[in-house]
């Protein structure tokens, strides 16, 4: 679109003027512009769009020099591109699978498919660029006194940090208050259970008794619940002391002190015991232990009246 304008001096001359005058007091402009439009210097229809065809110009020397320039033979430093392709998936080889799908038979909608392929790739390029830069003496580790500045400031770290605590703060309230929760739920089902046994436990009671004072059954065997009971529980404690064997500190005194022998059944009669008589005494079996030898004095000891006589007396 070129606009075909007619040659008009003075109003060249005073639009030149206004350019000036535009930058320093645009109202100035649009005031002259309103006096040459009541001047009868500008009328409607002076300025007409008319099309032009557009001309195409093949400049082959300058598309040629833009191909040369982004054909630039840099040194890889500079440009520091790779094209690889994805790199073996291991996993699948030692898991005797099938092999990872090609680039052209990738599924797109497949977002699993894509991002492996993804990662594979990016494993292949690592793996081919580490050597290149250790070769041209690039650093590819952080140094240990790295100081990164931070994009926030400090202040507003701590802002972040406080909130972050005070969420993790009313998460684990929640928790306990939940856990809670179900604890007391629990303890009030159990204790239900505990209630409902006694009042069965009440009512069978009740039940027997009344069938033994009505004649119909003889037998009290209602009244040594609890006592088959605390017999069960001492007899489980028992066997469960039994199953678990001596202690480790009695078995240290075993192994240091020995064992001492057997010491149950030691009074028992055996039938060499019983036959042997070798160590019987008549004195002592008739009573006549008191006696001693020919000359020996006997134990004159009053009986219990004379005692009661003496203590009278006294």
């Amino acid at each position: 679109m070129v606009i075909d304008s007619k040659t008009m001096a003075s109003v060249e001359e005073e639009a030149l003027l206004g350019q000036d005058s535009e930058e320093e007091n645009s109202e100035l402009s649009d005031d002259e512009l309103q006096e040459a439009f009541a001047a009868g210097l500008l009328k409607p229809g002076m300025n007409v769009l008319v099309d032009k065809p557009k001309k195409f110009v093949n400049n082959v020397e300058g598309l040629k020099q833009c191909l040369a320039d982004f054909r630039k033979d840099l040194p890889w430093v500079e440009r520091l591109d790779l094209t690889n392709l994805p790199a073996a998936n291991i996993i699948s080889q030692a898991e005797e699978k099938a092999s990872a799908p090609a680039a052209g038979e990738l599924d797109a909608d497949d977002d699993f498919q894509r991002e492996m392929f993804f990662y594979r790739q990016a494993q292949a390029t690592v793996l081919e660029a580490l050597p290149l830069l250790n070769r041209h003496s690039i650093a590819t580790k952080r140094p240990e006194d790295y100081f990164a500045e931070m994009a926030k400031s400090d202040q507003h770290m701590q802002k972040i940090r406080k909130k972050l605590i005070s969420k993790q703060m009313i998460m684990e309230r929640s928790e306990k208050a939940k856990k809670l929760r179900e604890q007391r739920k629990f303890g009030k089902k159990v204790q239900i259970e505990v209630i409902q046994k006694r009042q069965q436990e009440k009512k069978a009671m009740m039940s027997a008794v009344k069938k033994y004072q009505k004649g119909m059954t003889d037998k009290l065997e209602f009244l040594e619940g609890d006592q088959k009971m605390n017999k069960e529980s001492s007899q489980g404690s028992k066997k469960a002391v039994n199953k678990k064997g001596p202690s480790a500190k009695r078995k240290y005194k075993d192994q240091k002190f020995g064992f001492g022998g057997k010491k149950s059944g030691k009074k028992w009669n055996t039938k060499e015991s019983y036959n042997d008589v070798s160590g019987f005494r008549a004195k002592i079996a008739h009573g006549k232990a008191g006696k001693k030898g020919k000359g020996g004095k006997q134990n004159k000891r009053p009986g219990k009246s004379v005692r009661k006589k003496m203590k009278n007396r006294s």
